[in-house]
């Protein structure tokens, strides 16, 4: 796994909505870490790319109800 130290972390575009917000960093080979943004010293949650595009996926069809 590559050192998340120094990755570049992006917020949700969802981050303004009641400040439960969560970042996602770029650049890890074949994984998506995803933290809580109020907490970014915190752990990192990492999941395999094909995973994390499935879940998004799902989201943007609606298939967790509405965000």
């Amino acid at each position: 796994m590559d050192d998340l130290r120094n990755a570049a972390w992006h917020k949700s575009s969802y981050s303004t909505q009641g400040g439960n917000c969560v970042e996602v960093a770029g650049g890890v080979r074949a994984a998506v870490p995803v933290r809580d943004s109020k907490d970014p010293q915190g752990p990192a949650l990492v999941f395999p790319a094909d995973a994390w595009r499935t879940f998004v996926a799902g989201v943007r069809a609606g298939d967790f109800g509405e965000v």
